[in-house]
């Protein structure tokens, strides 16, 4: 059971609880709803930080298995040739990453194909796809079906 905290506002702006990935007692991980590429994600941290250097040291460790198991995922999710974590925090002060998985053509699921227009230069965020109401649950159920399975 992880300790209870107050959602914030980059977390809600990126769905949550409707995007929820995976729950882990320091990070969250959320579908993106915009795809710039396929299983493009949100990983936030669930302290009230708004610098990267406030990130307390336990949630520093835990930071690991939750990127190692987000590799893991999109590995069988999009077969990502390279990954990229973007830490933006401009308009969303909240420590976040966004996680883009990059691959050279495109990428299909469930009808949807999704090219990365900004191989293999920096990820073409402006040109993602974004999922509607029901894609985007869709998605958000198989990544945490898969995150469940792999044991994370």
């Amino acid at each position: 059971m992880h300790r209870p905290f107050e959602p914030t506002p980059t977390m809600l702006k990126f769905g949550y609880p409707r995007t929820l990935v995976a729950d882990t007692p320091s990070w969250l991980v959320l579908l993106r709803p915009q795809q710039p590429t396929l299983g493009s994600l949100v990983l936030l941290c669930k302290e009230p930080v708004t610098a990267f250097g406030q990130v307390s040291p336990a949630a520093f460790a835990a930071l690991q298995p939750v990127v190692a198991g987000i590799e893991r995922l999109l590995a069988g999710v999009a077969a990502y040739q390279k990954i990229n974590y973007l830490m933006l925090m401009m308009v969303d002060p909240d420590v976040h990453f966004h996680v883009i998985p990059r691959y050279e053509g495109s990428r299909s699921w469930q009808g949807l194909d999704m090219a990365d227009a900004g191989w293999p230069g920096p990820p073409a965020l402006g040109q993602a796809v974004t999922l509607d109401a029901a894609a985007q649950s869709a998605l958000t159920a198989e990544l945490a079906a898969r995150w469940t399975e792999l044991g994370l």
